[in-house]
């Protein structure tokens, strides 16, 4: 295969008269903003004030080619198409940013692209469920508030038809594997990292080594809960996989392995309160009772779960609303305002303690709408500014935020980019324009699932950052997609380049089709160079040079 000289990424470009703009804003540390500002403009004041205290240059806004492509991939997920990008570029309006953005939360695509989201992050590539996935698309459709939600999973009503998909959250971890022990411990672990951004693991046996916020009773809170459930298969009533509580009365008891010190907790918020557990010599204690006929274990009044779900997506619970901050935050901006996202203590404090401050009382304040949240982080010059770089500059800290960060597209975001790109998504996804094309006709599932298992994270990884494989490798290399997908075929990309004659207007198709801007001249001339040496195989020398732009770093990141 013929390959052409490396696309290079537009932060290794040089730009002449491209400078950095310091702007202050006229925001000194210190200062509050005035209370009818929006949150966009506050959390603009708080990035640019640390940049001053740092001395720190702030990033120029992404060009319009630059943010359509970010914020179709964050809020669609997939890129724009070469004629979006063109119209979007040539539109003057003062305001289009603004509307593009409302549009796209306004479409179906969000709802779907934001149950993606977290599917990916709560799940971390451990299982898939059609009731699981319904239920996120559903909830986010209804903008359901993020409280409710974080009830509804982590205290599922398996009865109820609508609700019963989230509770795969626990379901799923507790699935035995092998000859192993259910992982009562594992979910007890991923309850704490991943609604409140604590992760306990090393507080199960003893109190935690290097965080000196984590106790033992922090774990142990919360798997008196989990423990006290069995996987039940479905059944009668119930239509999925579900969980029967058992009577809970006493608390549970645990000792150190390091000090030999004892403690006995309830169901307990980490960091928080304690949940009271029944009288049985003053409460009712069954709901339904159990039935000795039968054999039927019987319902109790008092579900641990439920209350320990209550609790922890209280208002009240301060871990709640700072979790799903930094996580929204992390999720646009690509590095979260705590890292690691899920060990929020005293002595990891936030790279701007002011804004998740702000972030958390907002989100609480507007009783947990993620849309809004996520419409108002879009609105700020700190999602909008550039990832480019002057060829001379250094590198800023990241948790400046002070220029955009390279983010990592997901496996699914990946796939449908790359059919757009070669213009096979209306053939593949919706099955048209398959006449008189011979052979395979590949379906949505099928690069689907070859994306998954080129660039997905292995099971239980959380997908937070970059891991080149050899596979992905092999993968864009040898893969019968990705070759089927280079070849011409009516009212593709290969097609539409093959049938144009000039380098330049070819370029153009290229460059917009596949990373949704235009090319810069020196992109345009190592192409007309490139076909130029190959002129007595033209058709496989455009292939080869779309191949190589699809391969680029340029196209797996959202930038």
């Amino acid at each position: 295969m013929h390959i052409p000289a490396p696309i290079r990424h537009p932060r290794a470009r040089s730009f002449s008269g491209f400078l950095f703009l310091l702007v202050a804003f006229g925001f000194c540390a210190g200062t509050g903003a005035a209370a009818e500002e929006s949150l966009a403009a506050r959390i603009d004041h708080l990035i640019s004030a640390k940049a001053v205290a740092a001395k720190q240059p702030l990033a120029p806004p992404a060009d319009d080619a630059e943010f359509l492509r970010r914020v179709s991939l964050d809020f669609s997920g997939s890129i724009p198409s070469a004629d979006e990008t063109r119209k979007f570029r040539a539109d003057k309006s003062p305001d289009k940013r603004t509307r593009l953005i409302d549009q796209l939360i306004a479409a179906p695509r969000f709802a779907e692209q934001m149950a993606e989201a977290f599917h990916i992050q709560l799940m971390e590539r451990n299982g898939d469920n059609v009731e699981w996935r319904r239920y996120l698309t559903d909830s986010f459709r209804a903008n359901k508030p993020w409280d409710q939600m974080a009830r509804e999973i982590l205290g599922p009503d398996f009865k109820n038809e609508k609700l019963r998909g989230a509770g795969y959250f626990i379901t799923r971890r507790l699935e035995k594997v092998g000859q192993q022990d259910t992982d009562y411990p594992g979910v007890t672990r991923d309850a704490g990292r991943l609604f409140m951004g604590v992760d306990l693991q090393c507080c199960q046996c003893h109190k935690h080594l290097t965080v000196k916020d984590y106790k033992q009773v922090d774990f142990n809170g919360l798997f008196v809960a989990f423990q006290n459930t069995k996987l039940q298969a479905a059944a009668g009533d119930y239509k999925t996989a579900w969980l029967q509580e058992g009577l809970l009365t006493n608390k549970y008891e645990f000792i150190s392995v390091l000090s030999s010190a004892k403690g006995a907790t309830g169901p307990r918020v980490p960091l928080g309160v304690e949940v009271p557990l029944p009288d049985p010599a003053k409460d009712e204690l069954w709901a339904v009772p159990p039935d000795k006929k039968t054999r039927a274990a019987g319902v109790p009044k008092f579900s641990p779960l439920k209350a320990l779900a209550q609790e922890i997506a209280s208002p009240e619970n301060p871990l709640l609303a700072r979790n799903i901050a930094n996580r929204v935050w992390w999720q646009l901006m690509g590095r979260g305002l705590v890292e690691p996202l899920d060990l929020q203590h005293s002595d990891n404090p936030a790279s701007h303690p002011e804004l998740l401050d702000l972030l958390a009382k907002e989100i609480t304040a507007h009783k947990f709408d993620l849309r809004w949240l996520i419409r108002e982080l879009a609105l700020t010059q700190t999602y909008q500014r550039t990832s480019l770089l002057p060829a001379d500059a250094k590198s800023p800290p990241e948790e400046l935020f002070t220029v955009a960060k390279e983010r990592p597209l997901s496996a699914e975001q990946l796939a449908r980019a790359f059919l757009a790109a070669i213009g096979e998504h209306e053939r593949v996804v919706a099955g048209k324009g398959w006449e008189g094309i011979e052979g395979k006709k590949h379906t949505q599932k099928d690069f689907e699932k070859a994306f998954l298992n080129a660039f997905a994270n292995a099971a239980k990884e959380p997908e937070l950052s970059v891991n080149p494989t050899l596979r992905a490798a092999l993968f864009l290399r040898n893969n019968d997609l990705v070759l089927w997908s280079h070849k011409p075929r009516p009212g593709n990309l290969l097609a539409r380049i093959a049938a144009l004659k000039e380098p330049a207007p070819i370029a153009d198709e290229l460059f917009h089709s596949i990373l949704a801007r235009p090319p810069a001249p020196e992109e345009t001339s190592a192409l007309e160079k490139y076909l130029a040496k190959h002129t007595a195989d033209r058709e496989k020398a455009l292939g080869h040079f779309a191949w190589a732009m699809l391969s680029s770093m340029e196209f797996f990141t959202n930038h």
